[in-house]
């Protein structure tokens, strides 16, 4: 049986007496897409830096491979990439100088990691700006550069918070077939979004939080069982798991109200 490659364990943060996040478990296996699925304010992003090393939890622990990420935080975070929704960047950098900065952080072969990063600037089309300060790159090219600079290292565990966010059509459909080629090579993703779309199409298996709590969590079909209409896409499911009942009235009072105008 594969071990799995992240493993989070009665994991919790607290910030006073508010619990933001409240003991969750989870296993994600080597090659899985898995998404993380929540309301604004549910938890997921700062599930995401705890994951990421960026928040130290409350209680519980994370497993990257066999390790702890509090007992060995380097060689953890070694083996993992992060791409966050609002990416900051060295503005006074090219593009290339970033990438080299990057390459060196994780102690790598400076020259072949910028070799391997010249295929993602050419996909994104990057190249010709990558001698470019990065104060001119607008927000989705500073997007492009965060994800060149994580898929040129090949690690093992890829976290994206929101990774559409500013992408051009051409852009998102390049990373989405990424993701898919990369998960096939045996990296795990572990995905947060709010787009259903996304979710529904890349995810082997996807988990619904609400409030800091996993509420589901499953393949589509194995979701599909614990919502009440069994033909559901998945916006019906997660909308019906997360409570938001009252949506429905709503839109409903939305359009009376726009018929009354007309």
């Amino acid at each position: 049986m594969t071990r799995p490659l992240l493993k989070l364990h009665n994991l919790t943060k607290k910030f006073g007496s508010f619990t933001a996040v409240n003991n969750i478990s989870l296993e994600i296996e080597p090659g899985e897409i898995y998404g993380f699925l929540g309301p604004n304010g549910a938890g997921k992003t700062t599930t995401i830096k705890m994951m990421a090393g960026l928040l130290l939890p409350t209680a519980g622990e994370i497993f990257i491979g066999e390790k702890k990420l509090s007992e060995y935080p380097a060689q953890c975070k070694s083996r993992t990439g992060y791409i966050p929704d609002r990416p900051y960047l060295y503005e006074k950098l090219t593009g290339l100088e970033y990438l080299g900065f990057v390459a060196s952080l994780y102690e790598k072969d400076v020259p072949d990691q910028l070799g391997e990063a010249d295929r993602y600037l050419e996909l994104f089309d990057l190249f010709d700006w990558k001698d470019h300060l990065i104060e001119g790159y607008s927000h989705g090219m500073r997007q492009k550069l965060i994800m060149t600079s994580i898929f040129m290292l090949n690690q093992s565990l890829v976290i994206v918070d929101e990774p559409m966010v500013g992408l051009d059509p051409k852009s998102a459909k390049i990373v989405k077939e990424l993701f898919k080629a990369k998960a096939k090579a045996g990296t795990t993703i572990f995905l947060s979004t709010h787009s259903m779309e996304i979710a529904e199409e890349l995810c082997d298996r996807i988990g619904i939080l609400v409030q800091g709590s996993i509420r589901a969590t499953g393949s589509i079909s194995e979701l599909r069982t614990q919502a009440v209409n069994n033909n559901s896409n998945l916006e019906d499911i997660f909308l019906e798991l997360t409570g938001a009942f009252e949506l429905q009235n709503i839109i409903q009072a939305l359009r009376d109200n726009s018929a009354e105008q007309v």
